[in-house]
């Protein structure tokens, strides 16, 4: 078995006391896609931000590679390899697609030439787009456009955050595969998403929250074949103590 490139090891997040990710213990290896599901309101933006460094821990551990990142900044956990795209489309409007990737990394220009070339290998509708303004692009192309800012950093690890939210469902199943494109390149990914059918597709292995806490985790297949067609699975939470969600 791989060895994990990230673990989370009982970590809890919280604002004014009140947990809102409780004793979540995960691993993703390279190469791997983790789907992260749950309802809105059940962590998993929380979560991602803990992981980058937006949010504090309020307990457990946060481990990349084998280094402990708990307490670290957030531009340290980048240079490290983690690569972060919030849900939202967060890109800059004025500016044109190109400069959106350019901007995007710190790479000697002709490293930053071949980056943007590979961005457009995995997102060839925005290659005519280049000279374009960020903000005539589809809802879809803005989102494709995202993503390729985030790889513009080599991450090791990427952290997706409802990259789905707002696209057809042919554009969902657009930037899933390329999801899985990401992976068999050798990233890790961890994608965090309502739309829990089309994620599982797209997976490896699955990990549920509700109310902040392991509902259900397993290979992809398996949790598939449980959800059925039940609206309310995985139901509630499982009792986890370290590291037992990361299997």
């Amino acid at each position: 078995m791989t060895a994990p490139l990230l673990i989370l090891d009982s970590l809890s997040v919280g604002y004014g006391g009140a947990p809102v990710v409780d004793a979540v213990s995960l691993r993703v290896a390279p190469g791997e896609v983790l789907a992260l599901l749950g309802a809105n309101g059940a962590g998993k933006s929380s979560l991602m931000r803990a992981v980058i460094g937006l949010e504090p821990a309020a307990s457990g551990r946060i481990v990349l590679d084998g280094a402990d990142i708990t307490a670290l900044p957030p531009e340290r956990r980048a240079r490290m390899g983690l690569g972060y795209v919030p849900e939202g489309r967060r890109v800059f409007p004025g500016m044109s697609v190109r400069d959106n990737l350019e901007v995007a990394s710190f790479a000697a220009k002709a490293v930053r030439t071949g980056l943007i070339e590979r961005v457009f290998a995995l997102f060839p509708q925005l290659a005519p787009k280049s000279g374009d303004s960020a903000w005539r692009l589809s809802g879809g192309q803005q989102q494709m456009l995202a993503i390729g800012r985030a790889l513009m950093g080599e991450p090791r690890l990427l952290l997706l955050d409802e990259p789905s939210m707002g696209l057809s469902p042919r554009l969902t199943s657009e930037v899933m595969a390329t999801v899985r494109a990401i992976a068999a390149g050798g990233t890790a990914v961890l994608l965090a998403e309502q739309a829990a059918r089309r994620a599982l597709q797209a997976a490896d292995r699955g990990l549920w929250l509700h109310l902040g806490r392991v509902a259900d985790t397993g290979d992809a297949t398996v949790l598939l074949d449980r959800m059925g067609d039940d609206p309310d699975f995985p139901g509630t939470p499982l009792a986890t103590g370290p590291c037992d969600g990361a299997v």
